[in-house]
């Protein structure tokens, strides 16, 4: 992950695009790109939509991460760190014997 955030920041720097990647425009860039990603599947069924834009699909997705990895950059936060523990809390409330095979909110289990 740090070496995938440091080519994203070289390539920002590069630019000269630092200027513009401040928390508020870099998580307003992250939801654009992840609605550009949802467009993909607008009106077509997944095998549909995988079948026609994968490549877009791909680059959008690559967008996302790019856009995520940036505001990791500038909140000075360790995704992998942060993900450990969110996964860690989900665990905790979603337990396995619970909701296995559910679709319900933790709160409904």
């Amino acid at each position: 992950m740090k070496h995938l955030r440091e080519k994203a920041i070289k390539f920002r720097d590069d630019h000269g695009w630092g200027k513009f990647h401040n928390p508020k425009d870099l998580a307003i860039s992250l939801s654009l790109e992840a609605s550009e990603l949802l467009e993909n599947f607008q009106w077509k069924s997944d095998k549909e939509a995988i079948a026609k834009n994968i490549d877009n699909i791909k680059d959008e997705m690559a967008d996302v991460l790019i856009y995520l990895l940036m505001l990791s950059e500038e909140l000075n936060v360790d995704l992998e760190r942060v993900v450990e523990a969110k996964l860690q809390k989900n665990a905790e409330k979603y337990p396995v014997e619970k909701a296995y095979g559910s679709n319900k909110k933790y709160n409904e289990l």
